[in-house]
């Protein structure tokens, strides 16, 4: 569910330097991104500190976004400082102690056709209150997943390592499949059958003490949380190999 039925609409959306009220923050029907998949995007957590709300490794987030954007010869008009400032703002001016942030950019509207090229680029940034990915009972409880029958993209196809909207339509099958077939997640494999990731997370496995994760080169996303995990774990002793998992 991606905690959605927990989704607070806030005061401001950040849109192309401006905040604009929440309901105003709208695009044309012919949109090229809204055709033809040309957005790409970041999920990101800011957490309530005693200093106040504290963004979760920002600066690799708004980097990894601009890097998404070149994958598809996209040029982003912001640079991360432009970025973490915006969102700073942002969360000022809707008087949030934590959220979830949604920066999106992508192909606006002018001229229709598979070349974007003479498209304007548009850039938002949201951010709201929204509960965890798999909701609070997922994390006491665990979770049931079924092993999709979609599976994850290749590089020979899309870019993996871009969080392209594109991209998740294939996420969006595997999640529905696992829902409609009474689970809660999905887990996709490559097309060499080996473990990928699940339609928004990446996998660990802990076996006889030992962790796991599948390697970039399986066409996994090279996910902010992954590597953060593995920090933590290095820095407890404990080492993460990257392996593949059949």
């Amino acid at each position: 569910n991606y905690g959605g039925k927990h989704m607070k609409e806030t005061a401001f959306i950040w849109k192309n330097g401006n905040l604009l009220n929440w309901a105003d923050a709208t695009t044309h029907v012919l949109t090229h991104a809204l055709h033809y998949g040309t957005a790409v995007f970041e999920g990101i957590r800011a957490y309530e500190t005693p200093e106040g709300p504290a963004i979760f490794r920002a600066e690799e987030h708004y980097k990894r976004l601009i890097a998404s954007g070149k994958m598809h010869l996209m040029n982003c008009p912001y640079s991360v400082k432009d970025f973490i400032d915006a969102t700073t703002l942002l969360i000022k001016e809707n008087k949030l102690n934590s959220c979830y942030i949604r920066p999106l950019v992508y192909y606006g509207y002018k001229e229709m056709g598979i070349n974007p090229q003479q498209n304007p680029i548009d850039v938002i940034i949201a951010a709201w209150e929204w509960g965890t990915y798999l909701g609070e009972e997922g994390l006491e409880k665990g979770i049931r997943c079924k092993i999709s029958s979609w599976n994850r993209l290749d590089s020979r196809i899309m870019p993996p390592l871009s969080k392209c909207g594109a991209n998740y339509a294939n996420s969006v099958l595997a999640k529905r499949e696992a829902l409609d077939e009474g689970y809660e997640e999905a887990i996709l494999l490559n097309i060499n059958g080996h473990v990928a990731e699940g339609p928004g997370e990446n996998i660990f496995l802990i076996k006889d003490g030992k962790v796991s994760t599948p390697p970039i080169s399986d066409n996994v996303l090279d996910g902010i949380t992954r590597n953060s995990v593995i920090e933590i774990l290095k820095d407890q002793g404990i080492e993460v190999k990257e392996k593949s998992m059949i």
